[in-house]
């Protein structure tokens, strides 16, 4: 709430941290016990949220660009949001929408408002430990994500939504939306090439090395930054064994974990040509399963 009641209501929501707690000893709401997971899934989504909210979420929180606050952890002005048409119940992701009719509202209506994200208080989460759970979650947000973009499409490229429509509609299209799709077909593009003869190995394995090296680079940067500087772990420190795990799970990344999202993630795309509305079964296993 400090950004809302400091900035004498210019801020009108705001959203903080959510963090994977899978496998940490907690207790009456207290957290005892900070050794990572050992399951590459729950590591993997560690780093991927490390990763979202520290590098993506601040810098776009700063250019108030913000797109997405976490239903999970976030607060609205009820004012602002009944004024902007409050909750759509036709709409998958419900969070994500909320945020961009009141960016709309806010724009149409030329009143100077802000939407923060604020990096400092955590909300626990346990996250999906199997596939077939992950899968359909995924799949969830990446059809909001579909359906929000296309219900204020009018908003891309328009100058009349100022940065919203300039910068940050054409970003969520392009890298957000479409980027699985664009990515996908590079990789079944390569895999087609490499069997018929048409792909230089030498100069594939050192593109593929780069990946892998830029992406664990900017997972030991968040990482860092999220363990150093908004101390995001309340106090926990990961230690330097578990920062390594990291590190090296983050290594994985470009060979497993990422095509399966990217798969998952164009069946969003599916399920909005099919018409079909469905939040799945998030079974979650307790945090208490291992007393």
């Amino acid at each position: 709430m400090k950004p809302i009641i400091m900035s004498n209501e210019e801020v009108i929501a705001a959203g903080g941290n959510v963090r994977i707690i899978n496998d940490f000893d907690v207790q009456m709401g207290s957290v005892y016990k900070s050794d990572l997971s050992n399951r590459p899934l729950v590591l993997m989504q560690i780093i991927e949220y490390t990763r979202a909210f520290t590098m993506g979420r601040i810098s776009f929180g700063k250019l108030n660009l913000i797109l997405i606050i976490s239903g999970a952890f976030s607060v609205f002005s009820k004012k602002w949001a009944i004024a902007a048409g409050g909750y759509s119940p036709q709409i998958i992701g419900e969070d994500m929408e909320l945020v961009v009719k009141l960016h709309r509202y806010l724009a149409e209506n030329k009143i100077k408002k802000r939407i923060e994200f604020v990096p400092d208080p955590v909300c626990w989460t346990e996250a999906p430990e199997s596939l077939g759970v992950l899968r359909k979650q995924r799949r969830r947000w990446h059809q909001g994500l579909i359906e929000s973009l296309s219900k204020h499409k009018k908003m891309t490229l328009n100058p009349r939504y100022g940065k919203i429509g300039m910068i940050a509609f054409p970003y969520y299209w392009l890298v957000e939306c479409l980027g699985p799709l664009i990515e996908l077909g590079g990789y079944i593009y390569v895999i087609v090439a490499f069997f018929l003869g048409k792909v230089y190995v030498e100069f594939a394995i050192l593109l593929t090395l780069l990946f892998v090296l830029y992406g664990s680079i900017l997972s030991a940067f968040s990482i860092l930054l999220d363990s150093w500087s908004m101390n995001a772990y309340s106090g926990i420190h990961l230690g330097v064994r578990n920062f390594f795990k990291l590190i090296l799970m983050s290594l994985t990344e470009t060979f497993w974990y990422r095509p399966l999202t990217l798969i998952w993630r164009c069946e969003g795309f599916i399920q909005v040509l099919l018409g079909r509305k469905s939040w799945g079964n998030m079974k979650r296993v307790g945090l208490s399963k291992k007393k």
